[in-house]
C-alpha cells in the first residue's frame, strides 16, 4: 500500500490525507523532510540512490529524507528518515523551508541539519554508497556527478544561511 500524506495549500496549511503516489501524479502539494548531515570535522555526507527506489534511482543526493507521514511534524520526518536509510541517530535543526518546485512533483521542503558522527547500517534498498565530502568536493562532484534535482539548491540555500563553522554546536534535540 502506498503511504499517505497529507495534502497541504500554498500556505502549507493542511486540506486532506491523500496517497504519496496521487500527490505525486496530480502534482498536487505535500510535505517532505531532508537532513543535511555533517560530521563532527564539518564534512557534508553525501549518498547515491539504490538502482531499486522509484525516484531518482542511482543518483547522488545532499540530503537524507523523505515524505512526512499523516500528522507527523517535519521534524519528525527528519529523524525517521535519518535513522531508517542511514542507521544514524542524531538530533536535528531546522535551517530552512521553501517550495520546492523542481524533481517529480511540487512540496514543502523543510531541511534540517545533523551532526551525525558515524553512519551505523545504511539501508542498502535505499542507499548504495556514502561518503563524507568537503565543501568544496562537494562543489565540485556537484557538477561532476549526476545528483538530484534539488540537491544543488538545497547546498546553495544552506550555505546562504551560514555554515556552522563547529557543526557540533548549537543542537536541539
Amino acid at each position: 500500500m502506498d503511504e499517505l500524506v497529507e495534502r497541504v495549500d500554498a500556505q502549507d496549511r493542511v486540506v486532506g490525507t491523500v496517497s504519496r503516489r496521487d500527490a505525486v501524479r496530480e502534482g498536487w502539494l505535500h510535505r517532505v523532510a531532508t537532513v543535511v548531515c555533517r560530521d563532527p570535522q564539518g564534512r557534508f555526507l553525501v549518498h547515491r540512490r539504490a538502482e531499486q527506489v522509484s525516484r531518482f534511482p542511482g543518483r547522488y543526493e545532499l540530503g537524507i529524507g523523505g515524505a512526512a507521514g499523516v500528522g507527523e511534524s517535519y521534524e519528525q520526518a527528519g529523524v525517521r528518515e535519518l535513522s531508517e536509510e542511514v542507521g544514524a541517530r542524531a538530533p536535528v535543526r531546522l535551517r530552512f523551508k521553501f517550495l520546492n518546485r523542481g524533481g517529480l512533483s511540487p512540496h514543502w521542503l523543510a531541511v534540517f541539519d545533523a551532526v551525525a558522527p558515524e553512519i551505523v547500517a545504511p539501508d542498502p534498498g535505499e542507499v548504495s554508497w556514502y561518503g563524507w565530502l568537503t565543501e568544496s568536493e562537494l562543489r565540485r562532484n556537484l557538477q561532476q556527478w549526476i545528483f538530484t534535482p534539488d540537491s544543488q539548491e538545497i547546498f546553495d540555500r544552506y550555505l546562504a544561511c551560514g555554515v556552522d563553522p563547529d557543526p557540533s554546536q548549537k543542537r536541539s534535540s
